[in-house]
């Protein structure tokens, strides 16, 4: 006689955190600026920095916050996000703190130390704020599918903030471009918040509209097109970025927002078409307006052939010293503060910080920085891949084609692959503007990933799911 029990497993199996691999790698994440933040000041002054300890601890303060409210409203998620976002956050403020050693050398020998403002303590600031961002997101953001509920309201919002640098007596314009505004003393950029924004309402959109997209109408040159009737949300969102470009002269801005665009409707729609189509219309936009438009004529000029007009543009001249920065970087670089791309001037320390990293670091710290934003677009990406609802799904590759792009167009600028765009680098450059968004975009990242690794709860037992007995001969 033989017996067989049944029995019903009740319970989901627990999938690990890896919150404690998240922890050790925080823990490299901000030993290794310190160390350079330590390399800065030995190559400068040849003795230990003053702020050192400081810098550490408050580096490792803002980590740890981070971390303790990853694992108490995100115990699942992705434990790679946040040590690499805090290793570029921790690497930005050396360099800048680096930077602003050079006009307080040359400040002191003039004897106009008083009139100098260093940057690298605001930075931190904006870094605690976007921190703090981070965790607010984190807190009131329990489900991001909640967020699909203000597909069309986050449309409006996108607007207001894409035309708030238009209003009279609130935008500013800085160096030809119009993309700042001013509020109680504070310069701040709304592009970079309007393209999370932006995302959410693409991500709404296309998960209602995604079958109409898909449908084609005829096929040319092996790509199937579009029909005429829904080429409507790809015109629209081109004819906004033109006027982007055109009244606020910020080619960054529009090719972001349109590239961003045309890679979730790709991922959408899976047409090739529709890349192709981007594509052209992005280069025919581009050389329409910069015909006309001077500021990015200038861009286009120092991009083509920048020694031919440095004693007439200033972006040519700039474009000549990032140039020499790089070439003089070699292989390995130069080490941590015994460059001179401060020579630069004014955007050293936010368009033009890459140079730095060219030159101090040499070609090998540029493809490591790389490297590294390479990492969290491709974690990003899994997330998308992860996901288990549409919505989410587009959300997590929109955010990350929006990083993605702006590495790019503001890496191939540096380094004169495309005309220079006027963006910073995301993490690395000096802007308050720039590293809150990205923080709260690798917060939005975090929850997605946690509810995509999260284990599903066991369903309810039934009446009949009690244990049985069969008994056979």
């Amino acid at each position: 006689m033989s017996v067989v029990t049944n029995t019903t497993t009740i319970g989901a199996i627990e999938a690990p955190s890896r919150r404690n691999t998240e922890l050790a790698l925080l823990a490299f994440a901000v030993v290794i600026p310190v160390f350079a933040y330590l390399n800065v000041g030995l190559a400068i002054d040849g003795k230990v920095p003053a702020g050192m300890a400081g810098y550490g601890l408050g580096l490792a303060l803002l980590a740890g916050v981070a971390h303790l409210v990853v694992r108490k409203w995100a115990p699942y998620s992705d434990p790679l996000l946040l040590p690499l976002a805090t290793l570029l956050n921790g690497m930005g403020l050396v360099l800048i703190w680096r930077l602003d050693q050079s006009p307080r050398l040359i400040a002191t020998s003039m004897r106009l130390y008083d009139s100098f403002s260093p940057d690298a303590p605001k930075q931190m600031m904006y870094s605690a704020i976007g921190i703090a961002m981070f965790a607010g997101v984190l807190l009131l953001l329990k489900d991001h599918r909640v967020l699909q509920r203000y597909t069309y309201i986050s449309m409006v919002l996108a607007l207001v903030l894409l035309l708030l640098p238009l209003v009279p007596g609130l935008g500013s314009a800085v160096y030809g471009a119009k993309i700042w505004i001013n509020v109680a003393g504070f310069s701040i950029q709304p592009g970079e918040f309007a393209k999370i924004v932006l995302a959410i309402f693409f991500s709404g959109y296309l998960m209602v509209k995604r079958d109409a997209l898909a449908l084609a109408s005829r096929r040319f040159m092996g790509l199937y097109l579009p029909r005429g009737r829904d080429l409507g949300p790809i015109l629209t969102i081109w004819a906004v970025s033109l006027l982007i470009l055109i009244f606020e002269n910020d080619l960054g801005t529009s090719l972001l927002f349109f590239g961003m665009f045309v890679i979730m409707l790709y991922v959408a729609t899976e047409r090739t078409s529709w890349i192709v189509m981007g594509l052209l219309m992005s280069v025919a936009g581009a050389v329409g307006v910069a015909s006309f438009a001077g500021h990015v004529q200038d861009r286009v000029d120092a991009w083509a052939d920048p020694f031919a007009c440095a004693d007439k543009v200033a972006a040519c001249d700039q474009m000549t010293e990032v140039l020499m920065s790089f070439g003089s970087g070699g292989i390995l670089g130069t080490g941590l503060g015994q460059g001179n791309s401060d020579l630069i001037g004014f955007a050293a320390n936010s368009d033009f910080i890459f140079a730095t990293v060219g030159e101090e670091l040499g070609l090998t710290g540029a493809m490591v920085f790389l490297l590294l934003y390479g990492l969290i677009v491709e974690r990003g990406v899994r997330t998308a891949l992860a996901a288990r609802d549409p919505f989410g799904k587009l959300l997590a590759m929109g955010l990350s084609g929006a990083f993605a792009l702006q590495i790019f167009v503001v890496a191939g600028g540096v380094m004169g692959l495309i005309p220079l765009t006027g963006m910073t680098m995301p993490f690395l450059a000096y802007g308050g503007s720039s590293v809150i968004a990205n923080w709260a975009l690798v917060g939005i990242l975090i929850r997605i990933s946690d509810t995509a690794r999260r284990p599903a709860p066991a369903p309810a037992p039934s009446p009949d799911a009690e244990m049985t007995q069969v008994v056979r001969p």
